[in-house]
């Protein structure tokens, strides 16, 4: 910086030096005074002892001040510098809380400071869903095996026979486990990569459609009737096939609950809004729409309904294991209706009395 206001003054000091003496000798000739005279002589070197002292002492505070200023700005960007760096470290070393903040030199710096900060929270909740998910895992493994392994100990002791009823339990352990292995894997990409998303103009009414059509027929076999009502037109931009996959789950989670004899209906409502809605990962515009999956089933106590969506959940009294469920569907429905800017919510009047999951995803017309 001071070698630039030195070369600035060196430049000012050319053209003055070019264009001062024949001005100068202009006004005296206009004022009457000879350019030959003494008088002349000694006013041209008055004024010019006078521009010499002034452009010396203007450039040397010039200069003065131009190292300040990039001494202090300077120590700022180094300071500002040292911070990433330390901290970029600390994140390294695992430390995924660490926030950088803003060093106020301008956006460059704001911008990457904000970079730093979102890739520490991102690594901080990849983290964090590894260790849950590693919990889990451990958790759910814990009782096939246990039965795994003491059937096989009482085989071995000659306790129990190896025929079709403990051939029968081994062989559901097994399947068991090779669910959960699956399970985790989906719910894995769900949750963390969610950025592969391909969302496309589409209806609600074709979303619905397509999801009922897809699921008449276990619906058929089972026994339960299937339909839509009041199928609203509203247009969505969503993944298509991640959001078939969000129906899939929520049909066959109520054909699950469902007996024989028992209903299940579709229905879409639109509403407005201002803001974000509670629980989303991305904003929700002013208009909404909802998807309602209703059954006839056995229904969910109110103290359980907001667990339903956790991973590995299950009602021992309703949504129970005896029903097949890893208690990974609804996770996953969660992960994708969120990562779509919506809101998914259950509602139950109590076992024996039925259940409803809604799914909120803004539109793409307002509503």
């Amino acid at each position: 910086m001071a070698g630039v206001v030195v070369g600035c003054a060196g430049s000012a000091w050319l053209v003055a030096s070019a264009l001062a003496p024949e001005i100068f000798h202009d006004h005296l000739g206009q004022a009457g005074i000879d350019h030959d005279s003494a008088e002349a002589a000694h006013v041209e070197e008055a004024f010019t002892d006078s521009i010499v002292l002034a452009w010396g002492l203007a450039v040397g505070v010039a200069v003065l001040l131009a190292l300040l200023a990039s001494w202090y700005l300077t120590r700022r960007v180094q300071r500002s510098v040292a911070v990433v760096t330390t901290s970029t470290v600390e994140i390294a070393g695992g430390r995924y809380d660490t926030r950088i903040a803003s060093p106020e030199l301008g956006r460059e710096f704001d911008d990457l400071a904000t970079s730093v900060n979102e890739l520490a929270r991102r690594l901080d909740a990849t983290d964090t869903s590894r260790r849950r998910m590693l919990a889990d895992l451990g958790h759910e493994m814990r009782t096939p095996l246990a039965t795994i392994d003491s059937y096989l100990e009482a085989i071995d002791d000659g306790v129990r026979d190896f025929d079709d009823d403990t051939r029968e339990v081994l062989w559901t352990a097994t399947r068991r486990l090779e669910r959960l292995a699956s399970d985790i894997v989906a719910v894995s990409n769900a949750e963390e990569h969610l950025t592969r998303l391909h969302p496309v103009p589409t209806t609600v009414a074709v979303l619905v459609g397509t999801a009922i059509e897809a699921a008449r027929e276990r619906f058929a076999d089972k026994g339960v009737e299937l339909s839509a009502r009041d199928v609203a037109t509203a247009e969505v931009t969503v993944d298509v096939d991640r959001m078939g996959q969000v129906l899939g789950n929520l049909l066959d989670n109520a054909l699950r609950h469902t007996p024989a004899g028992g209903a299940v209906t579709v229905s879409t409502s639109t509403s407005t809004s201002v803001g974000p809605s509670t629980g989303s990962t991305g904003p929700v515009g002013e208009g909404r729409v909802s998807v309602t999956v209703s059954d006839t089933g056995e229904g969910v106590a109110a103290h359980h309904l907001d667990h339903l969506f956790d991973r590995f959940y299950r009602v021992d009294t309703a949504r129970g294991r005896h029903g097949g469920g890893s208690g990974i569907g609804l996770a996953i429905t969660r992960a994708l209706v969120e990562a779509h800017g919506g809101r998914v919510s259950a509602a139950s009047d109590g076992p024996g009395h039925g259940a409803r999951f809604t799914i909120t995803i803004p539109t793409t017309t307002g509503g």
